[in-house]
């Protein structure tokens, strides 16, 4: 496990979803079946950055000043653990981004499927994947929109503001594909890619079609609310409900340049079901935290819910073991991505990239907070220097012995 220091650059919020799940997350437990990975999720959130993953103690080579750092989690649902993963993957992003227009779309899940998607989530999100990038590819490569082949980057996110379930994947998608005998770069209509009721129609056609063949395939598991599915006859008048009505797919304006794509992602790819800055208060055993309510304004309000209720919905987003929530396809699939997009780069007459240097975290930390995260915070000459590690344990770690500053 990369031990990850917590010198953070900003302070620590005054209150945690770690704080919530320590303080309610054994209650919950007791009277609430839990599947392992909702388990190893609220474990990894009590231990992230404590003694029981272990650390290291570093003291000041000038004044001798000490300090304790410990491991990080690392998991993906955990709200301390995404800002470097998410630095780390945007920088491998940048280096394929075309100086193009891109679109951001976004292919949204009836919620009359939410509770089969809690028996099944594997299947349910990646019919997600699969209908979506189908859609998109299949217009792309239509001559009657463009008649090439389009680069997509998907994000699947399972949350509403409010935390209750609401599956859908955002899209980047670029402004214009590669033709097919890799010849010509063929830019989209400016301020159009597709029509989004055509692409609504499709996408439904396909996901549902792919979700009766797993129904008629045994693939499908039905519990709880979903149990009266599991007769053919309900299961057909189940998808002819979901036919019955409009899918959302919603298309926002192309972004405004490689800059802004890059910073969109970066709000979305290693997003969790809530951030820590949004929670405002745990007393009484309800949670109060800040959420948009886009039905009336996008107005920010307050929303309070017993900790029960809390770890209900925060769970309930929890993604299977190995799942892959950022996906890629057309030109950036990543069996040809680097060979096609340079072949775009050609075409496009844009140079290509400078290769990429790794970095150490306390490299990247200096170059993108300006923060030294290796200087004394006491007296601001020295640098701390690595003077124990810790294995990990359920006790706090040994005292180092302070020896002063070197002679």
């Amino acid at each position: 496990m990369a031990c990850l220091a917590h010198p953070a650059p900003a302070p620590r919020p005054a209150l945690e979803v770690a704080d919530i799940v320590r303080a309610a997350g054994d209650a919950y437990r007791n009277t609430h079946r839990l599947s392992l990975q909702q388990e190893r999720v609220l474990r990894a959130i009590t231990n992230c950055r404590t003694a029981a993953l272990g650390g290291h103690a570093a003291q000041c080579d000038q004044c001798g000043k000490l300090s304790i750092s410990y491991c990080s989690c690392r998991n993906r649902h955990c709200p301390k653990c995404q800002t470097l993963a998410k630095q780390r993957w945007l920088e491998r992003q940048c280096a394929d981004l075309l100086d193009i227009d891109y679109w951001h779309l976004v292919f949204t899940l009836p919620h009359e499927l939410n509770a089969l998607a809690q028996g099944n989530p594997q299947v349910i999100y990646r019919l997600l994947f699969r209908a979506a990038s189908q859609t998109l590819l299949e217009f792309g490569r239509n001559p009657r929109w463009l008649g090439g082949e389009l680069g997509i980057t998907m994000v699947l996110h399972t949350w509403s503001s409010n935390l209750t379930q609401h599956i859908h994947a955002h899209c980047v998608v670029t402004g214009g594909a590669l033709s097919p005998d890799g010849d010509r770069w063929i830019a989209a209509t400016p301020g159009f890619l597709f029509p989004v009721h055509a692409l609504s129609a499709v996408f439904r056609g396909k996901y549902l079609e792919a979700l009766s063949q797993l129904y008629n395939g045994g693939e499908l598991r039905f519990a709880g609310s979903t149990a009266q599915l599991t007769g053919t006859g309900a299961f057909r008048g189940f998808l002819a409900q979901l036919r019955a009505h409009d899918w959302v797919v919603y298309a926002k304006p192309p972004f405004a340049g490689a800059a802004h794509v890059l910073a969109y992602l970066g709000r979305y790819t290693h997003r969790v079901a809530i951030a820590n800055h949004r929670l405002v208060s745990f007393q009484n055993g309800d949670v109060r935290f800040r959420w948009r309510d886009y039905a009336h304004g996008n107005k920010t309000k307050i929303m309070a819910l017993s900790a029960e209720e809390f770890l209900r919905r925060f769970l309930l987003h929890t993604l299977p073991s190995g799942f892959v929530k950022i996906r890629h396809y057309g030109l950036l699939g990543n069996r040809c991505r680097h060979q096609k997009v340079a072949r775009c780069r050609t075409l496009l007459d844009q140079p290509a990239p400078e290769p990429q240097q790794s970095e150490s975290i306390e490299e990247m930390m200096l170059r993108l907070a300006g923060i030294d995260i290796q200087r004394c915070p006491a007296c601001q000459q020295g640098r701390m220097r690595v003077i124990l590690s810790f294995a990990p344990g359920p006790k706090s770690p040994p005292a180092p012995k302070a020896t002063g500053p070197p002679l």
